[in-house]
């Protein structure tokens, strides 16, 4: 028998609670597929399952990588590190287009507010930017692509959302990651991450007390990832922070896209990614 939507969604809260990512990410891609407008609710549980399901892959593809560097001098070893690591660069490939499809034929295409348009094509970014830490042949591509979203988001929400807007304080910090990690161009990513910062403090007093919690939290990372790129003390194994939604702040979000039947959260926390040289 098929599930409802209501069905899926509690399945989805049920695996999250259980830790059991893959299963969430399931049942919202499911949901995803009936092909109506996600709910806040909706769209921060497929966001929360798919970024904890590739972040695993990420992970283990960052440890295998630096293993694979570091058993140059015996063959045999560095083949099976080698083989590992192309094996877990498939799954996360194979997640990673399975959410760009979702967000090209039913996310994207069905996104009626500018909040919620914004958060899917800075999704869009995101995955393609994944992709690219992995890719080889077809990496310039892949780049751009997640440039083209992250600056389509930008404009977007630089038209039609405040400056102290979580969700697009969440965008500033990603694209600037993007410049720094991906294009290694940290002039751009500083200046990308000083505008949203200056911007959102010269609008400080207009935030309200619902969002202040997590744009506060945004901005604070926006700070310390200009801290760690203008420092002249960098080592290479130093980390940037990156928005990701793991865990829930429980706060109400200022502008409700739909009708929802529970005060919606966004999920944020900090996520740790390899600075590279």
């Amino acid at each position: 028998m098929t599930e409802t939507v209501e069905e899926l969604v509690q399945r989805a809260k049920l695996a999250e609670q259980a830790e059991r990512y893959d299963d969430m990410a399931a049942a919202m891609k499911k949901v995803t597929e009936q092909g109506q407008e996600l709910s806040n609710e909706e769209r921060n549980l497929l966001s929360v399952a798919y970024k904890n399901v590739v972040g695993a892959r990420r992970s283990s593809w960052r440890v295998i990588s630096s293993i694979e560097q570091k058993t140059e001098g015996s063959e045999k070893k560095q083949q099976l590190a080698k083989e590992y690591r192309i094996k877990v660069e498939q799954e996360l490939n194979d997640i990673c287009q399975d959410v760009l499809k979702l967000l090209d034929d039913f996310l994207i295409v069905k996104a009626g507010a500018a909040e919620s348009k914004v958060f899917y094509l800075k999704m869009k970014g995101d995955y393609y930017r994944y992709l690219a830490e992995v890719a080889s042949d077809d990496r310039a591509a892949v780049v751009q692509k997640s440039q083209n979203a992250y600056q389509e988001a930008l404009d977007i929400a630089k038209d039609k959302m405040q400056p102290t807007h979580p969700i697009r304080l969440g965008l500033a910090l990603n694209f600037s990651v993007f410049f720094y990690e991906i294009l290694n161009t940290p002039e751009h990513a500083c200046q990308l991450a000083k505008q949203a910062f200056d911007d959102a403090i010269a609008e400080l007093d207009t935030l309200n007390e619902d969002s202040y919690k997590d744009s506060t939290l945004i901005m604070q990372l926006l700070r310390d990832n200009l801290t760690l790129w203008t420092s002249d003390r960098l080592e290479t194994n130093m980390l940037s922070h990156e928005f990701c939604p793991r865990i829930s702040f429980n706060f109400q979000l200022s502008t409700n896209i739909s009708d929802l039947s529970y005060s919606p959260v966004l999920h944020s926390t900090l996520c740790n990614v390899n600075r590279k040289k």
